[in-house]
């Protein structure tokens, strides 16, 4: 994938954060621009204030794509998935973040940050950043996840 012109979304709940500031750290050294949509900090506060800022973001195309980070990955990634045209997929591992893009056109990769370490999750990051969606039979498919 062209890291130009390429704006990744992230977003994370207190669980996540020092997670999310690793992953964002090492993007933007990547030559990624990203929009940084929360929390900033270890406070406690509510994963859905987040995800919906991310969830908007990837449906009105502001980002190319994004990732979710909270304890277990779940509330934030069904929450960004409430977003017209979000593919929101729980990656814990790269093979799964690889096949989330490759079948499932995924457009946010959800990080379980209470489950991986900060080197799991870069590695799952550069699996989803690297793979692409396939098409093919595959696309029928994703066309049929939007609610009608």
């Amino acid at each position: 994938m062209e890291i130009e012109n390429k704006t990744i979304g992230i977003a994370c709940d207190h669980a996540a954060y020092k997670t999310k500031e690793a992953l964002k750290e090492k993007l933007m050294n990547q030559g990624y621009a990203v929009m940084d949509f929360g929390t900033h900090s270890e406070e406690s506060c509510d994963y859905p204030d987040f995800a919906h800022l991310l969830g908007e973001a990837i449906s009105k195309k502001k980002c190319d794509f994004g990732f979710s980070l909270c304890g277990s990955g779940n509330g934030i990634t069904m929450t960004a998935n409430k977003h017209k045209g979000v593919r929101a997929a729980l990656c814990w591992m790269p093979e799964i973040a690889t096949l989330a893009k490759q079948h499932n056109d995924a457009n946010i990769c959800g990080i379980p940050a209470r489950f991986v370490t900060i080197e799991q999750a870069f590695a799952i990051a550069d699996a989803f950043i690297k793979a692409e969606f396939e098409g093919g039979r595959h696309q029928k498919r994703v066309e049929k996840i939007e609610a009608v």
